[in-house]
């Protein structure tokens, strides 16, 4: 085909936005950036340890009586998942966040979106006091929440029979045994969990000291979102044939 004016046609090549991230996990990652970026260079060291003390998760308050001190224990299991403590630990959340989050967020919306972060944000706080009850260890991070994403998106992102696509989130749920039926799901679960439980046994990884890891609240948001994941789907599962 061709015009007078313009000579041959040649149709256009359809434009891909920079960053192919739902708008869910982009306000979510706007969120922890603008957070670590005002304590790191507006409050400063100091001021950043008022805040991680209280908003960040402790499992000591939940050993003394609610009534007889302030309501950190009310919104600390929620807001802890918004706090870092450094770059290394912001970027490697933010990173996985990106990867996991986004089929979910794609699959499931905003709103379940918000709601599935806040609940198991809850989820894995308590599994992480629930193995260090009466711990006046301070957890911040949103590793928990991503690893619930992480396990959520095990349900559905293989079952076509590879690794991620863009069109991930499409794809049928599977049952527990339908994932560790199949090669790449089983092996990502247990290459996974085994990587957390040497953490727990004190091996780092990447230069990454192991003490500073709460691998319990990264098996707790796993087990949850992997688990729970089906009562916020919104598609239904369907049997898968192998």
């Amino acid at each position: 085909m061709q015009t007078p004016q313009n000579g041959p046609y040649r149709p256009r090549k359809p434009s891909n936005p920079p960053v192919n991230l739902p708008p869910a996990v982009l306000i979510a990652l706007c969120v922890l950036f603008a957070i670590f970026l005002f304590q790191e260079y507006v409050l400063g060291l100091r001021s950043s340890a008022v805040i991680w003390q209280n908003f960040g998760f402790i499992p000591a308050r939940y050993t003394h009586a609610l009534g007889d001190q302030g309501l950190a224990w009310l919104w600390s299991p929620f807001t802890y998942s918004l706090l870092h403590g450094g770059w290394t630990h912001i970027v490697f959340n933010s990173l996985w966040l990106a990867i996991f989050g986004a089929p979910v967020a794609r699959r499931i919306g905003t709103l379940r979106f918000v709601i599935f972060w806040l609940v198991s944000a809850a989820a894995s706080a308590f599994f992480f006091a629930f193995t260090d009850w009466g711990a006046p260890s301070v957890l911040i991070g949103a590793s928990g929440v991503v690893s619930a994403y992480m396990g959520a998106a095990c349900r559905f992102v293989f079952s076509a029979g590879g690794g991620f696509s863009p069109y991930a989130h499409r794809n049928p749920r599977m049952s527990i045994s339908a994932v560790f039926a199949d090669r790449t799901a089983s092996a990502f679960v247990l290459f996974w969990l085994v990587g957390n439980f040497l953490i727990a046994l004190g091996v780092g990884f990447a230069g990454i000291d192991a003490s500073a890891v709460a691998w319990q609240a990264h098996i707790g948001g796993f087990l949850f979102g992997f688990l729970a994941f089906p009562l916020f789907d919104t598609q239904k599962a369907r049997t898968l044939r192998f």
